[in-house]
């Protein structure tokens, strides 16, 4: 076993120095003497590495305490006489004499802790006391700032200042900014003397200041100069903190400026009368609404509170319009006003309140809101379509068209009873298209296209088969002209429009006695037709067409372009010269109501064809009508205009019971729907689907589908849970 090597360690050679016993309190002396030449600013006679290696020696000979606590008492005292000083100067050279101060003691500080930097390295860090410069910091701290005599009069002079720049006043920022920061070295690594000493005395008067300047402000001024003085504010104490205030200040100032200037008055601003945000809205004062969204922004719930109330103004203003009976009068000017007060909101939603998501949504739901409050909308919105998808528009380009129909498609969105719309516009555009009078194809179909773009396929397929039918049509018609049966109509030129039942408006087949003239020449387009098209059945539907009838009078003959039951009414007067209106429907057979309202057309319209003799609307059965021969125009050929586009009222209650019985079949195909996919579903969840599914159709009530829900299990589409009657199964 090998054995181990003696360990050998080499140490220094230790060579005992005698220390002066009166070495640390000479040496002190000296460093001592040094500091108060620092204070008294003639430091250029110093050495200063001697100094730093005297420093060095005492704490290498553990003469650290010493050092540190003499340094401690020298700078007590010297500011403690700096402190006299600066309390004792006047007003006006009270803060120039701090500043003063506070910059000689920093100039000293920074001199003293060069000399003492190795106190500052080792005996600093080995006894976890605060480092020289940090020292000096809270003995000014201490004996100067938070003196007795010195901390409220720094504070009330401060605060005076900053009151007189608020009032107008120039102040010395310069100064004051270096005193803030003074406030913020003092706290040593954090804020709490500028905080506690500063800070938050200024946000409290701060908020007294704005508190009674915005209550005296608001009460003899406009809403509109009251929020462009807040403007102003805000950005004065934003440029105050920026010049001479710490930037921890800023979100405080402003929480503080923002409550009393703007949370404690927003009722007020929004209901100021002349000037507030309603009247703002009713005189379309884009820059003040601007200003008013921008400050409400910067409060909690502000945009909320501005939304309401200007959803809540919309509300009203609308059902006021939708309301008003001379608007109701004309479906053009009705839905044009809807137009122009939807136009505003858009320029307001842009140009003043930033394209505001949550704003443009209560908007939209407050027209929503309006225009389904009148029942006639679907009708009109589409009657203001039919005007201008037909031809005779002066002024207007197709491509304003196009604008126009895209700004009434965002009327239609707010409809909730779009099935009703749809029956308007079938029948709207089957007039349009069977008398030929669409401004173009490429119009209508474009219009078509947005209508399933918002609706689906199944909102339009019938649209597009009604084009279909007048393509088919036509072509029919070609074949009938080069037939042998064209011949067969005597002169009479006829145009037939072949339409498939269920594209088109259902209208009741009405009988109509023609004359032998125009029956002989349908016979002969029958006899051609159902030849070319075995098996299919054809039903003249005369309400819907139209004809050219030739007038002869003395000064003039005249062509008369005229409805197909005008042309059998007007045919008569050739045998006779007056009759009431009971003869002229036992001689037509045509329907009471169209009757009236094509009579009154020929008497009562523009062009005076017929003679009427009691001069009024309400005709009866014992009216006279008598052929007009003094009947003058400068024009040959006359359109006889039908006698408004508006339905009467049972024309209106007609249109919806049909609609109501569409949607008792629509319901119960919802339901099954529901039903077939769910297989089991309780009720709310079941009424709550049915209703989603036909939203965009129409809103139906939870009561009608409840009944629905009863017929379908009347007929055994399914049945009610054994164990709960509000579950229902599915009956395959």
């Amino acid at each position: 076993m090998a054995s181990k090597k003696p360990k050998i360690t080499i140490k220094p050679f230790r060579h005992q120095i005698q220390v002066d016993p009166n070495y640390a309190e000479n040496t002190w002396k000296l460093l001592k003497g040094a500091i108060h030449e620092i204070h008294k600013r003639n430091a250029s006679g110093l050495s200063f590495e001697e100094l730093y290696r005297n420093a060095y020696n005492m704490i290498l000979h553990k003469y650290g305490d010493r050092l540190y606590k003499g340094l401690q008492q020298v700078v007590d005292e010297h500011l403690r006489g700096v402190a006299e000083d600066v309390a004792g100067s006047v007003d006006d050279a009270f803060l120039e004499s701090l500043n003063q101060a506070w910059t000689d003691h920093k100039v000293s500080m920074l001199m003293i802790r060069d000399i003492l930097m190795y106190m500052d390295r080792v005996y600093v860090q080995q006894h976890n006391v605060p480092p020289v410069y940090d020292l000096g910091l809270m003995l000014f701290r201490d004996n100067i700032a938070r003196s007795t005599r010195v901390k409220d009069r720094l504070l009330k002079t401060i605060l005076g200042m900053i009151q007189k720049e608020r009032t107008g006043e120039m102040i010395n920022r310069g100064l004051l900014k270096s005193i803030t920061q003074m406030l913020i070295d003092l706290g040593v690594n954090s804020r709490s003397v500028y905080e506690e000493d500063f800070e938050k005395h200024f946000l409290e008067t701060s908020s007294n200041f704005y508190k009674a300047e915005s209550q005296e402000f608001i009460s003899t001024n406009s809403a509109s100069d009251y929020m462009k003085k807040v403007s102003t504010r805000i950005r004065e104490e934003m440029d105050r903190v920026a010049h001479y205030l710490d930037s921890s200040t800023e979100s405080k100032i402003k929480e503080v400026v923002e409550k009393e200037l703007i949370a404690a008055h927003m009722k007020t601003l929004i209901e100021m009368e002349g000037s507030g945000c309603i009247a703002l809205l009713a005189d379309d004062k884009s820059e003040d609404l601007g200003r008013m969204y921008n400050l409400f922004a910067r409060v909690s719930n502000g945009l909320e509170f501005m939304k309401d109330k200007i959803s809540n103004y919309v509300k009203e203003t609308g059902k006021k319009m939708v309301q008003d009976p001379n608007k109701q009068k004309n479906p053009d000017q009705y839905v044009q006003s809807l137009l122009d007060l939807k136009d505003k909101y858009d320029k307001l939603l842009v140009q003043a309140f930033n394209s505001d998501k949550t704003f443009q949504h209560s908007i939209n739901q407050a027209f929503e809101y309006f225009i389904n409050l009148n029942q006639k909308s679907p009708e009109f919105i589409s009657l203001f379509i039919d005007g201008k998808l037909k031809k005779g528009q002066k002024g207007i380009s197709d491509e304003e068209v196009e604008v126009i129909i895209d700004k009434v498609m965002m009327l239609f969105r707010f409809l909730q009873e779009k099935d009703v719309f749809e029956k308007y516009y079938k029948q709207h555009l089957a007039k349009r298209l069977l008398l030929g009078r669409s401004i173009s194809d490429d119009s209508e179909r474009n219009m078509i296209a947005k209508l399933k773009t918002e609706c689906g396929y199944q909102f339009t397929s019938k649209l597009e088969g009604m084009f279909t039918d007048m393509k088919t049509s036509a072509a029919t018609m070609e074949k009938f002209k080069a037939s042998k049966e064209w011949n067969q109509t005597h002169g009479v030129t006829l145009s037939v429009h072949i339409l498939t039942t269920g594209f088109w408006p259902a209208q009741s087949a009405s009988k109509c006695n023609l004359p032998t003239e125009l029956s002989n020449c349908c016979e002969v387009f029958k006899k051609f037709y159902l030849d070319v098209n075995q098996g299919r059945r054809l039903t003249w539907q005369t309400n819907m067409g139209t004809g050219d009838v030739k007038a002869y009078y003395a000064s003039k003959n005249h062509e008369f372009n005229v409805s197909t039951y005008q042309i059998v009414i007007l045919l008569l007067f050739n045998e006779r010269k007056e009759m009431t209106l009971k003869e002229i429907q036992e001689a037509t057979a045509i329907p009471e109501a169209d009757l009236k309202r094509n009579l009154l057309a020929l008497s009562m319209g523009r062009f005076k064809v017929l003679n009427q003799d009691e001069k009024t609307q309400n005709v009866s059965m014992t009216t006279k009508f008598a052929y007009n021969a003094a009947f003058k125009n400068n024009l040959v050929r006359v359109k006889i205009p039908p006698l408004g586009r508006v339905q009467d009222q049972g024309q209106r209650q007609q249109m919806r019971q049909k609609v109501d019985e569409d949607r008792k079949h629509q319901i119960e195909a919802a339901i099954v729907r529901v039903m077939k996919s769910r297989k089991t579903l309780e009720h709310a969840s079941l009424v709550a689907e049915v209703i989603k599914q036909l939203s965009s159709r129409f809103l139906p009530d939870p009561v009608i589908v409840k009944k629905r829900i009863e017929s379908l299990i009347e007929r055994e589409y399914m049945e009610r849970s054994k164990t709960d009657r509000k579950v229902y199964h599915y009956v395959a």
